[in-house]
Parts: structure tokens; sequence; C-alpha cells
């Protein structure tokens, strides 16, 4: 006779390994956001998804492995939830402003990994977490750059990274307030960029080549 127990064991085994790692990484950035990394035992996180801790680290490698595959996975959706926001635009300035939407919705989905993610302390994780961190911030600049190329292509690429550092630096900060403030929507988080930044860079992209040191 087969048992609750061994019927429970088997569909483990047979759950597609993708699948798998998918489950074990909704968990654990579950688990990382309420216990912060450092506080985060792979044990729990074993025990939540009911596999156990051997099983983790064999998908994984290290519990840096884990934390890394969740930044990953969050940045990738984020870079095409991003991309798909801006086509159709008929403007710069239209096609900004969805992407700064859309990245506060972002946010809305992820609120407690997100603020985890922007508080994480270089010194707890390792290079590896650090430079997917970092990764995510260089695909949201890349973006941007994109972005203002297509619109103003005359534009010297100098003046386009700037204006990129600027927007992502400004979306970073503004975000870790946005998560604490459940009453302020994308759309108004989306403005106060706007109206900080938008509105006097376009000036400075828009002058004559000759005025631009």
């Amino acid at each position: 006779m087969v048992t609750s127990a061994e019927t429970k064991t088997e569909r483990r085994r047979r759950m597609p390994r993708a699948d798998r790692e998918r489950q074990m990484m909704t968990i654990a950035e579950a688990v990382f956001s309420e216990r912060g990394y450092a506080a985060t035992s792979m044990d729990e996180i074993a025990d939540r998804v009911g596999v156990s801790k051997p099983m983790i680290y064999e998908y994984f490698g290290s519990k840096e492995g884990l934390l890394v595959a969740c930044i990953r996975q969050v940045r990738t959706e984020l870079r095409e939830r991003t991309a798909q926001s801006v086509i159709g635009a008929s403007s710069p300035e239209e096609a900004l402003r969805k992407g700064l939407q859309t990245f506060f919705r972002f946010t809305d989905d992820h609120r407690r990994s997100w603020e985890l993610l922007l508080r994480t302390e270089t010194a707890v994780v390792g290079p590896a977490a650090v430079a997917e961190m970092e990764t995510a911030r260089q695909e949201q600049i890349q973006l941007h750059m994109a972005l203002f190329s297509a619109y103003m292509p005359d534009t010297d690429q100098r003046s386009l990274e700037a204006a990129a550092e600027i927007l992502v630096g400004a979306c970073e900060r503004l975000s870790v307030w946005y998560v604490r403030h459940d009453d302020v929507t994308p759309e108004e988080a989306a403005e106060h960029i706007m109206r900080m930044t938008w509105f006097g860079l376009k000036g400075e992209l828009e002058q004559p080549d000759d005025h631009r040191q």
C-alpha cells in the first residue's frame, strides 16, 4: 500500500528540473525578503520547498548562488517588461513615462524582494550577487541609452550615458521610498521622476553639439 508521504515524495521526484528551480527561487525570494540574506537559513528554504537541503545545493551550489539566481530572474523580468512597455511610443517623453510606470508597477510585484535587493549590503553578500545587481543597473542604463538614441540620433554618446545614469540612479532611490508608501501609485511615482529629471535633461540633450562640452 502506498502511503500519503510516499505519494508526495514521488510527486517531488517527478517535477521537471526547470519547474523545481522556479519553485525554489520563488520560495527563496520570499524567505530572503522576510529574514534578510544573512539570517536566511537554507534549512528553512528546503523545508518550505519540501526537498532536502543537499538538493538545493545541487541546483544552486550555495546560498549566494541561490540569491544570484533570484536576482537574475528578477532582472530578466524587469528588462523584458521595460523593453516591451516603450514599443509604439510616439516620442521620447511618452516612451520614458511608459517605461517609468512599468518600472514602478514591477516593484509592486516584487515589493519585499526589491527592497531587500536595494538594501542588501555588499559586505554581507558575495561578489557574484553584487555583480548581478550591478548587471541589472547596467541593463536599465543601456535601455535608456537605446531609447534616447532612437529619438535623438545626433546626440553625443557621453550625454546619453550621463542622462541614463541619472535616470537609473533616480529610479533606484525613489523606488526605496516607493515601496514604503502603499498609497503612492506607479503613475504618481513616474511623474516625480519626470518632473525632477526629464524636463531638465531634455534641454541638455537637445542642445546643439557646439554647446556640449
